[in-house]
């Protein structure tokens, strides 16, 4: 019986668009995993709370969940869709090559897109680490609901100035206070792993 295939490393840069200053990460992701995968990772990293749709845009196709595909359907060519649990990061590399990009897109009414470049593994990355792992980044990640890049400047604004008319109905909305440059990488990959445990 064949051994099957060992899982790979993949290293990949997201970047937030239409924000600034720029929110960013580096992350290591296996080979194997689906879309789906990769799209609970993006929401960690990101702090959202995957309440909305989401889909990816690799090449010239757009690959989503199931249902999604479903609700776009109606009256769309239908052969445009991928569905995300049938679609690895393997494969993605393969069509789209080293430094290839795809977007990622969610909650389609405030319009977030996350660019996301296939890099090389950094260099002495030994392998059996455990993954997924993000070694980079800066800024926190939007709040989710703020309403897109638009809202996140209002946010921002809004926070930061004690005269502002919304400041103290922001910071109630938050829970009180919001970082934007604030992000602790250790924790963001420990809560991941006890996070992961517990679902298990």
């Amino acid at each position: 019986m064949p051994t099957p295939p060992q899982p790979q490393l993949v290293a990949l840069r997201v970047e937030l668009r239409d924000v600034e200053p720029l929110v960013w990460r580096r992350v290591l992701v296996s080979n194997q995993w689906t879309l789906v995968s990769l799209h609970k990772w993006l929401q960690w990293i990101m702090g959202w709370m995957d309440t909305h749709g989401h889909e990816y845009q690799v090449g010239e196709s757009v690959v989503a969940p199931d249902w999604w595909i479903r609700e776009l359907g109606n009256g769309v060519e239908e052969a445009a869709y991928r569905d995300e649990r049938r679609v690895s990061v393997a494969k993605v590399v393969a069509e789209l090559g080293a430094r290839g990009e795809f977007e990622y897109r969610y909650d389609m009414g405030d319009d977030w897109r996350l660019r996301i470049v296939i890099e090389s593994p950094p260099a002495g990355m030994m392998e059996g680490v455990p993954l997924p792992l993000c070694v980079a980044g800066e800024n926190a990640g939007p709040p989710d609901d703020v309403g897109g890049p638009h809202g996140y400047r209002e946010f921002l604004a809004a926070i930061a100035d004690r005269r502002h008319e919304q400041h103290e109905e922001s910071l109630r909305w938050i829970g009180g206070v919001f970082d934007p440059k604030g992000l602790d990488i250790n924790r963001l990959n420990r809560e991941w792993k006890g996070a992961r445990a517990k679902r298990r």
